[in-house]
C-alpha cells in the first residue's frame, strides 16, 4: 500500500513538472514574439501604440506628424497673428528611438511578469515623451519678429519748446510693452512638440513703465529758461508755470546766439569780461575787462554755452534786436530780478 502511494506522488510530480516545463515553454515562446511589440497602455505624446510592432508604430507616428507639420501654431496679440510652421522652428524629431524607447519599456520586467501582463490584457499605462526639438536660432528669430511687431517702447514725460520758442508743451508720459520673450519660447515650444493640444497662443507681454513720469516733470523743470530769438524775449518758468517774460537783445547776423538746449553753468555778480579770441573783438581778443566804465557786462552774468551768456547791458536801445555778439542782453533791472531766480545748471533753450 504503501508502495503504490510513493508511485503515485511520483507520478503526480512528474506531470506537474512537465506542465510547468511546457508552460515555461508557451511562456517563453510568447515572449519571443513580442520582442517589438509595444504594451498595451503605452502612448507616445497622447498617440497611442499599444500592441503595434515597432515599425507599425514608426509608421503611425511619421504619418500623424505629418499632420501635424502642415499644421501651424498661431500666436495672436490684439489685431496681430503670426502663423508659425515647425519647420520654420527648425523641428527635428528622432522618430526611430522614441519609438525605441517605448519597445524598451514594453520589455521591462521579468519574463512572468511580462507573460502574465501581456496574456492577460493589463494595460502598462507609459507615456513616452517624442523626441523632439526645435533649433534655438530659429526659435529666437521667430520670437524677434513677434517682438518687433508687438513691442512699444515707454515714453517718457518731457517738455518741448513750442514753435519759436513761445511757450512750452508737455509731452505725457506713455506706457509701453514688451514680449514676455522666454515664456513665449517655452510656450511655442511645447506646442510645436505635441501631437494635440491647443495651436493658437496668446502672446505674452508685461507693461513697461515710464522713468520720468507726467507728475514727475515739474519737479524735474523747476526752474526752465526759453528764449525765443525771433520775438527778443526771455521766458522764466517756475515748475512749467510761466512766471514772468523779458525783453531781450540777441546776437547780430554772423554772430547769432547759438541755438539749442544748454544750461546755465557759471553765475557772477558784476562780473569781468573775458574778451573772446575772436575777430570781431580786434585789440582787446583774449583781453580781460575788469567791471567799470569800459565793461559792457553788466551787472550780472549767467553763462551757458562757449561764452555766451545773459548779462546786463546800458545799450538799452539795444533791447528788442539783434545786435549783440551773440551774447543775450537784458536792461540791468531785469537781469538783476532775473539772477536770483536761476539755479545754476537751470535748463535754457534758445529758439
Amino acid at each position: 500500500m504503501q508502495h503504490r502511494l510513493w508511485v503515485a506522488g511520483g507520478a503526480l510530480l512528474a506531470v506537474c513538472g512537465l506542465a510547468l516545463s511546457a508552460g515555461g515553454a508557451y511562456a517563453y515562446y510568447f515572449d519571443s514574439t513580442r520582442t517589438d511589440v509595444i504594451a498595451a497602455g503605452v502612448q507616445i505624446d497622447g498617440v497611442d501604440v499599444g500592441g503595434l510592432h515597432a515599425g507599425e508604430a514608426r509608421q503611425l507616428l511619421e504619418t500623424r506628424l505629418a499632420e501635424r507639420l502642415r499644421e501651424p501654431v498661431t500666436l495672436v496679440y490684439g489685431p496681430h497673428r503670426f502663423a508659425v510652421l515647425p519647420t520654420r522652428a527648425g523641428l527635428h524629431v528622432e522618430i526611430a528611438a522614441t519609438v525605441g524607447a517605448a519597445v524598451q519599456a514594453s520589455r521591462s520586467g521579468s519574463l512572468a511578469h511580462r507573460f502574465f501582463r501581456d496574456a492577460g490584457g493589463q494595460p502598462l499605462q507609459e507615456a513616452i515623451p517624442l523626441q523632439a526639438a526645435l533649433s534655438p536660432r530659429h526659435l529666437e528669430t521667430l520670437v524677434d519678429h513677434v517682438a518687433q511687431v508687438v513691442d512699444s517702447p515707454a515714453r517718457n514725460a518731457r517738455v518741448e519748446p513750442k514753435p519759436l520758442a513761445t511757450g512750452l508743451r508737455i509731452v505725457p508720459a506713455r506706457p509701453g510693452l514688451a514680449v514676455k520673450r522666454p515664456l513665449l519660447e517655452r510656450a511655442l515650444t511645447s506646442a510645436l512638440l505635441a501631437f494635440d493640444g491647443p495651436r493658437t497662443l496668446t502672446v505674452p507681454t508685461r507693461p513697461l513703465q515710464p522713468h520720468v513720469s507726467t507728475s514727475k516733470l515739474t519737479k524735474r523743470y523747476g526752474t526752465y529758461i526759453l528764449v525765443s530769438r525771433e520775438t527778443f524775449t526771455l521766458r522764466l518758468y517756475k515748475n512749467l508755470k510761466l512766471t514772468k517774460t523779458y525783453r531781450i537783445a540777441v546776437g547780430q547776423a554772423g554772430l547769432e546766439t547759438p541755438a539749442g538746449e544748454y544750461t546755465i553753468n557759471d553765475k557772477q555778480v558784476n562780473p569781468s569780461w573775458h574778451v573772446p579770441l575772436s575777430p570781431w573783438a580786434g585789440a582787446l581778443a583774449g583781453h580781460i575787462i575788469p567791471p567799470g566804465p569800459d565793461d559792457p557786462i553788466k551787472a550780472r552774468w549767467m553763462g551757458f554755452f562757449d561764452g555766451a551768456g545773459i548779462h546786463g547791458t546800458v545799450e538799452t536801445w539795444s533791447i528788442g534786436s539783434a545786435a549783440s555778439h551773440g551774447c543775450i542782453r537784458m536792461t540791468i533791472p531785469d537781469v538783476e530780478d532775473l539772477y536770483p531766480r536761476v539755479p545754476l545748471h537751470t535748463p535754457i533753450y534758445v529758439g
